[in-house]
Protein backbone atom coordinates (compact mmCIF):
# COMPACT_ATOMS: atom_id res chain seq x y z
CA UNK A 1 0.00 0.00 0.00
CA UNK A 2 1.52 3.06 -0.78
CA UNK A 3 1.10 6.06 1.99
CA UNK A 4 2.78 9.63 2.89
CA UNK A 5 5.72 9.30 5.08
CA UNK A 6 3.27 11.07 7.82
CA UNK A 7 1.02 7.95 7.65
CA UNK A 8 4.31 5.59 7.27
CA UNK A 9 5.64 7.28 10.68
CA UNK A 10 2.65 7.60 11.91
CA UNK A 11 1.71 4.06 11.50
CA UNK A 12 5.59 3.16 13.48
CA UNK A 13 4.55 4.97 16.11
CA UNK A 14 1.50 2.83 17.07
CA UNK A 15 3.21 -0.63 15.87
CA UNK A 16 5.81 0.05 18.53
CA UNK A 17 4.19 0.76 20.86
CA UNK A 18 3.29 4.24 21.97
CA UNK A 19 0.10 6.02 22.64
CA UNK A 20 0.46 9.30 24.15
CA UNK A 21 2.95 12.14 22.78
CA UNK A 22 3.51 15.80 23.56
CA UNK A 23 3.95 18.73 21.22
CA UNK A 24 3.56 21.86 20.34
CA UNK A 25 2.04 22.33 16.54
CA UNK A 26 3.70 23.31 13.26
CA UNK A 27 3.49 23.75 9.97
CA UNK A 28 6.67 21.79 8.93
CA UNK A 29 5.37 18.03 10.55
CA UNK A 30 1.63 19.07 9.26
CA UNK A 31 2.28 15.18 7.71
CA UNK A 32 2.66 13.48 10.66
CA UNK A 33 -0.14 15.28 12.60
CA UNK A 34 -2.50 14.53 9.56
CA UNK A 35 -1.23 10.39 9.67
CA UNK A 36 -1.68 10.51 13.05
CA UNK A 37 -5.31 12.09 12.50
CA UNK A 38 -6.29 8.08 11.78
CA UNK A 39 -5.24 6.73 14.94
CA UNK A 40 -7.05 9.59 17.02
CA UNK A 41 -8.87 6.83 19.15
CA UNK A 42 -5.43 4.83 19.92
CA UNK A 43 -3.26 7.57 20.03
CA UNK A 44 -3.51 10.57 22.04
CA UNK A 45 -1.84 13.95 21.57
CA UNK A 46 -1.18 16.75 24.11
CA UNK A 47 -0.79 20.31 22.95
CA UNK A 48 1.58 22.12 25.48
CA UNK A 49 2.35 26.08 25.34
CA UNK A 50 6.10 25.40 25.34
CA UNK A 51 8.62 22.98 23.22
CA UNK A 52 10.47 22.81 26.19
CA UNK A 53 7.33 21.11 28.62
CA UNK A 54 6.66 18.91 25.77
CA UNK A 55 10.12 17.57 26.19
CA UNK A 56 9.72 17.33 30.02
CA UNK A 57 6.34 15.59 29.95
CA UNK A 58 8.03 13.83 27.11
CA UNK A 59 11.09 12.65 29.74
CA UNK A 60 8.78 11.92 32.83
CA UNK A 61 6.80 9.44 30.19
CA UNK A 62 10.01 7.55 29.56
CA UNK A 63 10.78 7.73 33.29
CA UNK A 64 7.66 5.96 34.45
CA UNK A 65 7.41 3.46 31.52
CA UNK A 66 10.60 2.35 30.87
CA UNK A 67 9.25 3.19 26.97
CA UNK A 68 10.30 6.34 24.71
CA UNK A 69 8.49 9.58 25.67
CA UNK A 70 7.76 11.26 22.23
CA UNK A 71 7.87 14.65 21.81
CA UNK A 72 6.92 16.48 18.16
CA UNK A 73 8.13 19.72 17.65
CA UNK A 74 8.68 22.20 14.16
CA UNK A 75 11.97 23.78 13.43
CA UNK A 76 14.29 25.74 14.14
CA UNK A 77 13.18 27.46 17.55
CA UNK A 78 10.52 25.19 18.19
CA UNK A 79 13.80 22.31 18.34
CA UNK A 80 15.89 24.68 20.27
CA UNK A 81 13.13 25.24 22.75
CA UNK A 82 13.18 21.39 23.58
CA UNK A 83 16.99 21.21 23.92
CA UNK A 84 16.69 21.34 27.55
CA UNK A 85 14.45 18.15 27.64
CA UNK A 86 16.50 16.20 25.46
CA UNK A 87 19.57 17.19 27.88
CA UNK A 88 17.23 16.11 30.83
CA UNK A 89 16.53 12.90 29.00
CA UNK A 90 20.35 12.31 28.56
CA UNK A 91 22.02 13.33 31.99
CA UNK A 92 19.37 11.31 33.19
CA UNK A 93 19.15 7.87 31.25
CA UNK A 94 15.72 8.64 29.83
CA UNK A 95 14.58 6.86 26.95
CA UNK A 96 12.75 10.12 24.44
CA UNK A 97 11.93 10.49 20.65
CA UNK A 98 12.24 14.26 19.78
CA UNK A 99 10.63 14.34 15.99
CA UNK A 100 12.24 17.69 14.56
CA UNK A 101 10.21 19.14 11.50
CA UNK A 102 12.69 20.01 8.71
CA UNK A 103 12.95 22.27 5.96
CA UNK A 104 12.56 20.61 2.35
CA UNK A 105 15.87 18.93 1.61
CA UNK A 106 15.78 20.96 -1.97
CA UNK A 107 16.01 23.89 0.27
CA UNK A 108 19.26 22.16 2.94
CA UNK A 109 22.64 24.19 3.41
CA UNK A 110 20.73 27.76 2.62
CA UNK A 111 19.96 28.59 5.94
CA UNK A 112 16.44 28.75 4.63
CA UNK A 113 13.45 29.66 6.98
CA UNK A 114 14.43 28.44 10.25
CA UNK A 115 16.88 25.60 8.81
CA UNK A 116 19.22 24.05 11.61
CA UNK A 117 21.40 21.41 10.98
CA UNK A 118 19.98 18.84 14.10
CA UNK A 119 22.47 16.50 13.90
CA UNK A 120 25.12 19.01 14.66
CA UNK A 121 22.73 20.72 17.52
CA UNK A 122 22.18 17.80 19.02
CA UNK A 123 24.59 15.53 18.27
CA UNK A 124 26.46 15.84 21.49
CA UNK A 125 23.50 16.04 23.56
CA UNK A 126 21.70 12.30 22.89
CA UNK A 127 22.52 8.76 21.96
CA UNK A 128 21.52 9.37 18.22
CA UNK A 129 20.58 12.08 15.92
CA UNK A 130 19.49 11.50 12.32
CA UNK A 131 17.97 13.43 9.52
CA UNK A 132 15.73 10.96 7.53
CA UNK A 133 16.18 11.54 3.82
CA UNK A 134 14.70 8.95 2.14
CA UNK A 135 10.69 8.17 3.05
CA UNK A 136 10.97 4.47 2.07
CA UNK A 137 13.57 3.94 5.17
CA UNK A 138 11.33 5.60 7.88
CA UNK A 139 10.32 1.86 9.39
CA UNK A 140 13.73 0.87 9.14
CA UNK A 141 14.98 4.51 11.02
CA UNK A 142 12.26 4.49 13.69
CA UNK A 143 12.64 0.51 14.64
CA UNK A 144 16.09 2.08 15.38
CA UNK A 145 15.32 4.73 17.13
CA UNK A 146 13.33 3.05 19.91
CA UNK A 147 16.25 0.23 20.04
CA UNK A 148 18.87 2.49 20.56
CA UNK A 149 17.18 4.94 23.18
CA UNK A 150 15.77 1.77 25.35
CA UNK A 151 19.47 -0.72 25.47
CA UNK A 152 22.05 -0.30 27.04
CA UNK A 153 22.11 2.95 28.83
CA UNK A 154 19.08 4.41 27.60
CA UNK A 155 18.43 7.74 26.52
CA UNK A 156 17.33 10.11 23.80
CA UNK A 157 16.97 10.44 19.96
CA UNK A 158 16.52 12.79 17.98
CA UNK A 159 15.00 12.38 14.06
CA UNK A 160 14.87 15.14 11.76
CA UNK A 161 11.93 14.80 9.25
CA UNK A 162 12.20 16.90 5.91
CA UNK A 163 8.71 18.19 4.87
CA UNK A 164 9.20 16.63 1.39
CA UNK A 165 10.13 13.08 3.06
CA UNK A 166 6.99 13.10 5.01
CA UNK A 167 4.79 15.01 2.14
CA UNK A 168 6.34 12.03 -0.23
CA UNK A 169 4.98 8.65 -0.69
CA UNK A 170 6.57 5.29 -0.90
CA UNK A 171 5.24 1.29 -0.57
CA UNK A 172 6.87 -0.05 1.85
CA UNK A 173 6.57 -2.71 4.74
CA UNK A 174 6.14 -1.97 8.50
CA UNK A 175 8.84 -3.17 10.69
CA UNK A 176 8.57 -5.37 13.38
CA UNK A 177 8.07 -3.87 16.78
CA UNK A 178 11.40 -3.05 18.87
CA UNK A 179 12.91 -4.60 21.03
CA UNK A 180 15.12 -3.24 24.23
CA UNK A 181 19.13 -4.79 24.29
CA UNK A 182 20.29 -5.32 27.89
CA UNK A 183 23.64 -7.09 29.07
CA UNK A 184 23.73 -10.06 31.46
CA UNK A 185 26.19 -10.20 33.76
CA UNK A 186 29.53 -12.30 33.52
CA UNK A 187 28.92 -15.52 36.03
CA UNK A 188 32.57 -15.13 36.64
CA UNK A 189 31.74 -11.15 37.66
CA UNK A 190 28.85 -12.21 39.95
CA UNK A 191 31.54 -15.19 41.79
CA UNK A 192 33.51 -12.45 42.33
CA UNK A 193 31.20 -9.70 43.79
CA UNK A 194 29.78 -12.71 46.29
CA UNK A 195 33.42 -13.45 46.98
CA UNK A 196 34.42 -10.11 48.12
CA UNK A 197 30.99 -9.97 50.11
CA UNK A 198 32.01 -12.86 51.79
CA UNK A 199 35.50 -11.16 52.96
CA UNK A 200 33.75 -7.53 54.03
CA UNK A 201 32.89 -6.08 56.75
CA UNK A 202 31.13 -2.62 56.46
CA UNK A 203 30.06 -3.54 52.58
CA UNK A 204 28.09 -0.23 51.24
CA UNK A 205 25.17 -0.11 48.08
CA UNK A 206 25.27 2.98 46.00
CA UNK A 207 21.71 2.63 43.75
CA UNK A 208 20.49 4.97 40.90
CA UNK A 209 20.49 5.15 37.20
CA UNK A 210 18.56 3.49 34.48
CA UNK A 211 16.49 1.06 33.38
CA UNK A 212 14.93 0.18 36.47
CA UNK A 213 11.17 -1.08 36.44
CA UNK A 214 8.64 -2.25 39.38
CA UNK A 215 9.86 -6.09 39.10
CA UNK A 216 13.54 -4.98 38.88
CA UNK A 217 13.59 -2.95 42.11
CA UNK A 218 11.40 -4.93 44.25
CA UNK A 219 14.24 -7.57 43.30
CA UNK A 220 17.09 -5.27 43.80
CA UNK A 221 15.31 -4.76 47.15
CA UNK A 222 14.75 -8.68 48.40
CA UNK A 223 18.49 -9.05 47.12
CA UNK A 224 19.62 -5.99 50.03
CA UNK A 225 17.19 -7.03 52.43
CA UNK A 226 18.41 -11.04 52.25
CA UNK A 227 21.93 -9.79 52.97
CA UNK A 228 21.40 -7.23 55.44
CA UNK A 229 22.93 -4.62 53.12
CA UNK A 230 23.00 -0.62 53.51
CA UNK A 231 21.35 0.92 50.43
CA UNK A 232 21.77 4.67 50.13
CA UNK A 233 19.61 5.92 46.87
CA UNK A 234 21.36 8.88 44.88
CA UNK A 235 20.22 11.79 43.86
CA UNK A 236 16.01 11.82 42.34
CA UNK A 237 16.60 7.90 42.40
CA UNK A 238 14.51 7.63 45.62
CA UNK A 239 11.85 5.58 44.63
CA UNK A 240 13.95 2.50 43.53
CA UNK A 241 13.89 1.06 46.83
CA UNK A 242 11.53 1.69 49.83
CA UNK A 243 12.04 4.37 52.00
CA UNK A 244 10.41 1.93 54.82
CA UNK A 245 12.55 -0.93 54.87
CA UNK A 246 15.49 -1.80 56.94
CA UNK A 247 17.85 -1.77 54.05
CA UNK A 248 17.45 1.91 52.92
CA UNK A 249 19.56 4.52 54.66
CA UNK A 250 19.14 7.71 52.78
CA UNK A 251 19.56 9.88 49.68
CA UNK A 252 23.09 10.13 48.47
CA UNK A 253 22.10 13.63 46.86
CA UNK A 254 22.64 17.43 47.76
CA UNK A 255 22.91 17.94 51.42
CA UNK A 256 24.20 14.02 51.75
CA UNK A 257 23.53 13.78 56.20
CA UNK A 258 27.35 13.87 57.28
CA UNK A 259 26.95 10.57 59.00
CA UNK A 260 26.15 8.77 55.90
CA UNK A 261 28.63 10.42 54.17
CA UNK A 262 31.12 9.09 57.11
CA UNK A 263 29.73 5.71 56.13
CA UNK A 264 30.53 5.35 53.00
CA UNK A 265 34.42 7.23 53.35
CA UNK A 266 34.38 4.03 55.94
CA UNK A 267 33.39 1.54 53.77
CA UNK A 268 35.46 -1.33 53.14
CA UNK A 269 33.25 -2.43 49.91
CA UNK A 270 31.51 0.32 47.73
CA UNK A 271 28.95 -1.52 45.58
CA UNK A 272 27.43 1.19 42.73
CA UNK A 273 24.73 -0.61 40.86
CA UNK A 274 23.44 1.51 37.96
CA UNK A 275 24.58 5.21 38.75
CA UNK A 276 27.05 6.87 36.60
CA UNK A 277 28.79 8.09 39.93
CA UNK A 278 28.46 11.82 39.10
CA UNK A 279 29.67 15.01 40.79
CA UNK A 280 26.07 14.90 42.80
CA UNK A 281 26.11 11.29 44.57
CA UNK A 282 30.22 11.54 44.89
CA UNK A 283 29.71 15.09 46.43
CA UNK A 284 31.97 16.81 43.71
CA UNK A 285 33.85 13.85 43.25
CA UNK A 286 35.28 13.47 46.82
CA UNK A 287 33.62 10.45 47.82
CA UNK A 288 35.41 8.81 46.71
CA UNK A 289 38.07 10.67 44.85
CA UNK A 290 38.97 9.38 40.86
CA UNK A 291 40.34 7.62 39.42
CA UNK A 292 41.14 4.96 42.22
CA UNK A 293 38.60 4.53 45.28
CA UNK A 294 40.42 3.70 48.48
CA UNK A 295 38.17 0.64 48.91
CA UNK A 296 37.25 -1.55 46.36
CA UNK A 297 34.84 -0.70 44.12
CA UNK A 298 32.06 -2.33 41.76
CA UNK A 299 30.50 -0.99 39.47
CA UNK A 300 27.55 -1.93 37.97
CA UNK A 301 26.45 -0.40 34.73
CA UNK A 302 24.69 -1.42 31.67
CA UNK A 303 26.89 0.83 29.50
CA UNK A 304 30.58 -0.23 28.68
CA UNK A 305 31.45 3.49 28.32
CA UNK A 306 30.55 4.50 31.72
CA UNK A 307 32.87 1.18 33.36
CA UNK A 308 36.07 3.22 34.00
CA UNK A 309 35.07 6.53 32.50
CA UNK A 310 35.77 8.09 36.03
CA UNK A 311 36.38 5.56 37.93
CA UNK A 312 38.43 2.39 37.64
CA UNK A 313 36.39 -0.07 39.33
CA UNK A 314 37.93 -2.83 40.87
CA UNK A 315 35.06 -5.19 39.57
CA UNK A 316 33.23 -3.80 36.68
CA UNK A 317 30.20 -5.85 35.91
CA UNK A 318 28.43 -5.29 32.44
CA UNK A 319 24.81 -5.54 33.36
CA UNK A 320 21.05 -4.31 33.26
CA UNK A 321 19.95 -3.38 36.56
CA UNK A 322 16.95 -6.26 35.86
CA UNK A 323 19.27 -8.96 34.97
CA UNK A 324 21.69 -7.57 37.98
CA UNK A 325 19.17 -7.95 40.45
CA UNK A 326 18.28 -11.78 38.88
CA UNK A 327 21.77 -12.45 39.22
CA UNK A 328 22.75 -11.02 42.57
CA UNK A 329 24.69 -13.25 44.92
CA UNK A 330 22.63 -13.83 48.45
CA UNK A 331 25.36 -13.78 51.26
CA UNK A 332 24.83 -13.88 55.38
CA UNK A 333 24.96 -9.96 56.08
CA UNK A 334 24.66 -11.06 60.08
CA UNK A 335 28.58 -9.54 60.04
CA UNK A 336 27.36 -5.90 58.94
CA UNK A 337 23.98 -6.20 60.96
CA UNK A 338 25.05 -3.84 63.62
CA UNK A 339 26.73 -1.41 60.74
CA UNK A 340 23.44 -1.26 58.82
CA UNK A 341 21.35 -1.03 61.56
CA UNK A 342 23.15 2.37 62.99
CA UNK A 343 23.04 3.36 58.97
CA UNK A 344 19.04 3.21 59.67
CA UNK A 345 19.29 4.21 62.47
CA UNK A 346 21.06 7.96 61.11
CA UNK A 347 18.44 7.76 58.40
CA UNK A 348 15.39 7.95 60.69
CA UNK A 349 17.21 10.71 62.60
CA UNK A 350 17.87 13.03 59.31
CA UNK A 351 14.24 12.31 58.23
CA UNK A 352 12.70 14.97 61.15
CA UNK A 353 12.47 18.54 60.67
CA UNK A 354 14.20 21.05 62.61
CA UNK A 355 11.74 24.44 63.04
CA UNK A 356 12.01 26.85 59.78
CA UNK A 357 13.46 30.37 60.85
CA UNK A 358 11.83 33.46 59.84
CA UNK A 359 7.82 33.59 59.37
CA UNK A 360 5.36 32.04 57.10
CA UNK A 361 4.91 28.68 55.76
CA UNK A 362 7.11 26.03 57.59
CA UNK A 363 7.74 23.92 54.61
CA UNK A 364 9.13 20.91 56.40
CA UNK A 365 5.74 20.67 58.38
CA UNK A 366 4.34 20.53 54.92
CA UNK A 367 6.08 17.91 53.39
CA UNK A 368 6.16 15.94 56.95
CA UNK A 369 1.76 15.90 56.61
CA UNK A 370 2.19 14.83 52.98
CA UNK A 371 4.53 12.04 54.26
CA UNK A 372 1.87 11.16 57.02
CA UNK A 373 -1.65 10.99 54.73
CA UNK A 374 -0.71 10.23 51.12
CA UNK A 375 -1.08 7.07 49.65
CA UNK A 376 2.09 5.21 48.76
CA UNK A 377 1.24 5.15 45.33
CA UNK A 378 1.33 9.06 45.13
CA UNK A 379 3.39 10.24 42.18
CA UNK A 380 5.95 13.66 43.54
CA UNK A 381 7.15 15.55 41.01
CA UNK A 382 9.50 18.39 41.29
CA UNK A 383 11.43 20.98 39.57
CA UNK A 384 15.06 22.60 40.51
CA UNK A 385 15.94 24.73 43.22
CA UNK A 386 16.63 24.83 46.77
CA UNK A 387 12.84 23.82 47.87
CA UNK A 388 13.34 20.93 46.23
CA UNK A 389 15.70 19.71 49.09
CA UNK A 390 12.57 20.06 51.80
CA UNK A 391 11.13 16.86 49.32
CA UNK A 392 14.37 14.65 49.03
CA UNK A 393 15.39 14.97 52.73
CA UNK A 394 11.77 14.91 54.41
CA UNK A 395 9.13 12.27 52.15
CA UNK A 396 9.50 8.69 51.80
CA UNK A 397 9.09 7.15 48.64
CA UNK A 398 7.51 3.79 49.62
CA UNK A 399 6.84 2.20 45.42
CA UNK A 400 8.88 2.70 42.35
CA UNK A 401 7.91 5.02 39.72
CA UNK A 402 6.76 7.70 42.21
CA UNK A 403 9.44 9.84 42.14
CA UNK A 404 9.72 12.39 39.17
CA UNK A 405 12.78 14.81 39.24
CA UNK A 406 15.59 16.16 36.62
CA UNK A 407 19.23 14.46 37.71
CA UNK A 408 20.28 17.69 35.28
CA UNK A 409 18.80 20.07 37.86
CA UNK A 410 16.65 22.01 34.75
CA UNK A 411 14.05 24.41 36.45
CA UNK A 412 10.65 24.13 35.45
CA UNK A 413 10.71 20.11 35.26
CA UNK A 414 7.69 19.57 37.97
CA UNK A 415 4.35 20.99 36.28
CA UNK A 416 5.20 18.95 33.11
CA UNK A 417 6.21 16.42 34.70
CA UNK A 418 2.90 15.94 36.74
CA UNK A 419 1.16 16.17 33.18
CA UNK A 420 2.54 12.76 31.84
CA UNK A 421 2.43 11.24 35.43
CA UNK A 422 -1.54 11.72 35.60
CA UNK A 423 -2.19 10.77 31.71
CA UNK A 424 -0.27 7.63 32.37
CA UNK A 425 -2.18 7.08 36.12
CA UNK A 426 -5.44 9.03 36.05
CA UNK A 427 -6.12 7.59 39.40
CA UNK A 428 -3.79 8.56 41.31
CA UNK A 429 -2.92 11.59 43.30
CA UNK A 430 0.08 13.17 41.44
CA UNK A 431 1.62 16.66 43.10
CA UNK A 432 4.30 18.83 41.64
CA UNK A 433 6.60 20.46 43.46
CA UNK A 434 7.68 24.20 41.93
CA UNK A 435 9.56 26.76 43.67
CA UNK A 436 8.33 30.64 42.71
CA UNK A 437 11.12 30.95 39.88
CA UNK A 438 10.96 27.24 38.75
CA UNK A 439 7.30 27.54 38.01
CA UNK A 440 7.59 30.62 35.91
CA UNK A 441 9.63 28.23 33.31
CA UNK A 442 6.68 26.27 32.42
CA UNK A 443 3.32 27.38 35.03
CA UNK A 444 1.49 28.26 31.53
CA UNK A 445 1.11 24.35 31.36
CA UNK A 446 -1.19 24.50 33.82
CA UNK A 447 -3.14 25.61 30.82
CA UNK A 448 -2.78 22.40 29.45
CA UNK A 449 -3.85 21.10 32.69
CA UNK A 450 -7.49 22.52 32.45
CA UNK A 451 -7.51 21.62 28.93
CA UNK A 452 -6.78 17.31 29.45
CA UNK A 453 -8.67 17.98 32.88
CA UNK A 454 -5.97 16.34 34.77
CA UNK A 455 -6.29 17.64 38.65
CA UNK A 456 -2.96 17.57 39.16
CA UNK A 457 -1.93 19.56 42.54
CA UNK A 458 0.81 21.90 42.09
CA UNK A 459 2.62 23.45 45.24
CA UNK A 460 4.27 26.81 44.78
CA UNK A 461 6.94 27.42 47.40
CA UNK A 462 7.23 31.23 47.27
CA UNK A 463 9.70 32.95 49.00
CA UNK A 464 10.69 35.94 46.53
CA UNK A 465 14.21 34.91 45.50
CA UNK A 466 16.07 32.53 43.26
CA UNK A 467 16.75 30.69 46.70
CA UNK A 468 19.88 28.13 45.04
CA UNK A 469 21.63 30.83 42.98
CA UNK A 470 20.45 33.39 46.73
CA UNK A 471 22.72 30.52 48.52
CA UNK A 472 26.00 30.41 46.31
CA UNK A 473 25.88 34.15 45.78
CA UNK A 474 25.77 34.49 50.03
CA UNK A 475 28.56 32.13 50.35
CA UNK A 476 30.80 33.46 47.69
CA UNK A 477 30.02 37.24 48.01
CA UNK A 478 27.93 37.79 50.99
CA UNK A 479 25.54 40.53 51.26
CA UNK A 480 26.40 41.50 47.76
CA UNK A 481 23.10 41.03 46.75
CA UNK A 482 22.07 40.97 42.69
CA UNK A 483 20.00 39.76 40.21
CA UNK A 484 18.35 36.94 42.55
CA UNK A 485 15.17 38.91 43.83
CA UNK A 486 11.93 37.79 42.19
CA UNK A 487 8.90 40.38 42.17
CA UNK A 488 5.87 37.52 41.42
CA UNK A 489 2.59 37.29 40.42
CA UNK A 490 -0.58 36.23 42.60
CA UNK A 491 0.38 32.05 41.71
CA UNK A 492 -3.15 31.80 43.35
CA UNK A 493 -4.94 34.17 41.11
CA UNK A 494 -3.13 33.13 38.04
CA UNK A 495 -4.15 29.73 38.53
CA UNK A 496 -7.99 30.69 38.87
CA UNK A 497 -7.29 32.74 35.61
CA UNK A 498 -6.64 29.53 33.88
CA UNK A 499 -9.63 27.88 34.86
CA UNK A 500 -7.68 25.87 38.11
CA UNK A 501 -8.39 25.79 41.52
CA UNK A 502 -6.10 28.33 43.86
CA UNK A 503 -5.07 28.85 47.05
CA UNK A 504 -2.50 31.09 49.26
CA UNK A 505 -1.48 29.79 52.61
CA UNK A 506 0.26 31.66 54.73
CA UNK A 507 0.99 28.97 57.77
CA UNK A 508 1.69 25.61 58.22
CA UNK A 509 -1.15 24.70 60.14
CA UNK A 510 -3.38 26.07 57.48
CA UNK A 511 -2.05 23.81 54.52
CA UNK A 512 -4.02 20.52 55.20
CA UNK A 513 -7.28 22.34 54.81
CA UNK A 514 -6.11 23.79 51.92
CA UNK A 515 -4.16 20.53 50.48
CA UNK A 516 -7.82 18.53 51.08
CA UNK A 517 -9.46 21.09 49.12
CA UNK A 518 -6.99 21.13 45.87
CA UNK A 519 -7.47 17.01 46.13
CA UNK A 520 -11.50 17.70 46.17
CA UNK A 521 -11.67 19.93 43.69
CA UNK A 522 -11.75 17.72 40.70
CA UNK A 523 -9.48 19.95 38.64
CA UNK A 524 -5.83 21.35 38.56
CA UNK A 525 -5.23 23.21 41.72
CA UNK A 526 -2.17 25.19 42.38
CA UNK A 527 -1.60 26.35 46.60
CA UNK A 528 0.83 29.00 47.04
CA UNK A 529 2.96 28.45 49.94
CA UNK A 530 3.95 32.09 51.29
CA UNK A 531 7.81 31.05 52.87
CA UNK A 532 10.96 33.26 53.79
CA UNK A 533 13.95 33.71 52.44
CA UNK A 534 15.35 33.40 55.64
CA UNK A 535 14.69 29.61 55.76
CA UNK A 536 17.57 28.92 52.73
CA UNK A 537 17.69 25.16 52.97
CA UNK A 538 16.63 22.36 55.05
CA UNK A 539 20.09 23.06 57.46
CA UNK A 540 21.13 26.46 56.91
CA UNK A 541 19.25 30.03 57.37
CA UNK A 542 20.27 32.72 54.56
CA UNK A 543 21.68 34.83 57.68
CA UNK A 544 23.80 32.02 58.84
CA UNK A 545 25.33 31.18 55.44
CA UNK A 546 26.40 34.91 55.12
CA UNK A 547 27.61 35.16 58.80
CA UNK A 548 29.55 32.10 57.95
CA UNK A 549 31.03 33.37 54.84
CA UNK A 550 31.86 36.86 56.53
CA UNK A 551 33.68 35.26 59.26
CA UNK A 552 35.99 33.33 56.24
CA UNK A 553 37.32 36.44 54.93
Amino acid sequence: MTRSGGQILADQLVLHGSELAFCVPGESYLALLDGLYEHRDAFRIVNCRHEGAAANAADAYGKLTGRPGICMVTRGPGATHAATGVHTAMQDSTPLLLLVGQVAREERGRESFQELDYERVFGPMCKWAFEIDDTARIPELLARAYSTATSGRPGPVVLSLPEDVLSGTAEVPDAERYRAHQPAPDPAAIAELEQRLRRAQRPFVMVGGSPWDEDSAERFTGWALQCGLPVGATFRRQDIVDNTRSCYVGDVGIGVNPKLAARIRDCDLLIAVGTRLTEIETQGYTLPAPPVAPQPLVHVHPDPDELGRVYQPTLPILSGMAEFAAAAPAVDGSRWAEWTAAARADYEVHLRHPPAPGHGVDLGEVVAYLRETLPADTIVANGAGNFSGWVSRFYTWRRFGTQLGPQSGAMGYGVPAALAAQLLHPERTVIAFAGDGDFQMYGQELATAVQERLPIIVVVVNNGTYGTIRMHQERHFPARVIATDLHNPDFAALARAYGAHGERVEEAEDFPGAFERARGAGRPALLELMTDAEALTPHASLSAIRERALDSR
